[in-house]
Parts: structure tokens; sequence; C-alpha cells
């Protein structure tokens, strides 16, 4: 009883581009630390072009290096003006990177050290080709998935869903639609659950949705959140919504309004 809130780790898996899912994150960490909450934004991809790289934070110590002694803990992580911090899982190959076990415990107790700092990390993640997280914490962890109304991204969604169940077993995930109106985004989700629930027995958790504005894509190329830039845009309102029900409710108890 003595002991503090457990930090939050949440995985964001996506179904579409490198660039409209690092905005999404970007947005929604921004938004997490205008509520007050600590937010740590983990670069956990094999792309050399990763999100700390868009964000300007690649030349920082990773966790990597961490685990190896190369640098301290301290090194890892660089604040933005945007209110959070940004920090990389590893600059390398992850597979044979893990293939040490003593590195791989290593590291992961080096995430775990990490992740107590922050009220809230979000991972920017993604599978690896046995369809799993590279450390055991992320899969512990909330998984969310990024999906918009296109067919093609839906299809891609639930094949990750479907990958993600085959590996971890029955488990809540949630989904977050972007680039959709709420109307659309209540029919993107009421389908993907009936299909979950149908064909996989799994049970879908609606986070919520952001609409198409030309306003984030403008805050995206002035290299500021679009609540800073432009906090009456139709965006804004709708990261401030997410914020706020991601701040206070864990994502297996989440219904946001609107969503069945």
């Amino acid at each position: 009883m003595l002991a503090g809130p457990k930090p939050r780790i949440i995985s964001v898996v996506s179904a579409l581009g490198a660039e409209e899912k690092s905005s999404t994150l970007v947005n929604l960490a921004a938004s997490l630390a205008r509520t007050g909450s600590n937010v740590l934004l983990l670069d956990a991809c094999s792309a050399s072009n990763g999100l700390a790289q868009r964000l300007g934070a690649a030349r920082v110590a990773t966790l990597m290096q961490v685990a190896r002694q190369e640098r301290g803990l301290n090194e890892v992580v660089q604040m933005l003006p945007q209110g959070f911090g940004v920090a990389t899982l590893t600059r390398e190959n992850m597979r044979s990177a893990m293939q040490d076990i003593d590195q791989a415990r290593r590291l992961a107790n080096a995430f775990g050290v990490l992740a107590t700092q922050s009220d809230i990390t979000l991972v920017d993640a993604e599978l690896d080709a046995d369809d799993a997280f590279p450390l055991p914490a992320m899969q512990r962890g909330e998984i969310v998935v990024q999906v918009s109304s296109s067919g093609s991204s839906i299809t891609a969604a639930y094949a990750i869903i479907k990958r993600l169940s085959a590996q971890l077993g029955r488990r809540p995930f949630g989904i977050l639609v972007t680039g959709a109106s709420e109307r659309e985004a209540q029919q993107v989700f009421a389908n993907m659950a009936q299909a979950a629930s149908r064909y996989l027995a799994l049970e879908l958790t609606a986070m919520g949705s952001v609409p198409v504005d030309a306003d984030l894509r403008r805050a995206t190329q002035l290299g500021r959140s679009v609540i800073d830039a432009f906090p009456m845009a139709l965006a804004s309102v709708a990261f401030r919504r997410l914020a706020g029900h991601f701040a206070n409710t864990d994502a297996g108890a989440m219904r946001m309004p609107g969503f069945a």
C-alpha cells in the first residue's frame, strides 16, 4: 500500500505509415504532458530514421549502450520543448543484439529502471520476425493498435492483432483510429471488434479518434505539437480528450464517449 503508482507502459503498433504514426505519438505525448503527467516517448523501432531521428534526439545514448555499460542511464533521455522526454532503445540490429542472453537481461533491467522515472512510457513499437516485442515489459503492458478508415489499413491492423494474439494469448487490445471522423471511427471499431470477438475470441477497446485536420499537418511541418501551435483545431480537441482518458484510465477499462 505504501508503494507508488505503477508506471504505465503503452506500446503503440501502427497499421499506418511512419510519418502518421510519429505525428500521433508526438501529439499524444505532448497532450499527456499538458495534463501534468511525466511522459517518456521511447523509440523501439529498427529503422535508422525512426522517431528519435525525426525529433532530433538521435545523438543521445541508447538503452543498449547502458546495458553494455558504455553510457549512463542519465544520458539516455532528451527533453523536448513539447514537454516530454525522448529515448532510443538501440540503433543496431535488434535481433542479433538480443541473442546475447545476459545483454538482453541487462537491457530489460535498464528499461525497467527508466520506466519507473515516468508516469507514462509511450513506446513506438513494432513486431519482430517472431511476432514479439523486443522487451517482456512491452508485452505485459498496454498495447494499442493504430488504424485509419481505409480498407487496407483495417486489414493490416486486424493482421497485427491476429499476430499479437497468437503470440500473447487472449488479452485486450486498444484501437486508436486516426484520420477519420468520429462516425467513421465508430464504424471501424465496431467492425473490428465484431471480427475479433467472432474469430479470435478477443475483446477490443475503443481508445478514441483523431480527425483529418490540415492544422495537424501544418503543426508537424513547424516542428510543434498541434495543441501548442493551433489549440482550437479539431485535432487539438481530439488529442486533449485522448490524453485525459489515457492519463486517468487503464486501457483495459477505457470506453471513449461515442463508441460502442
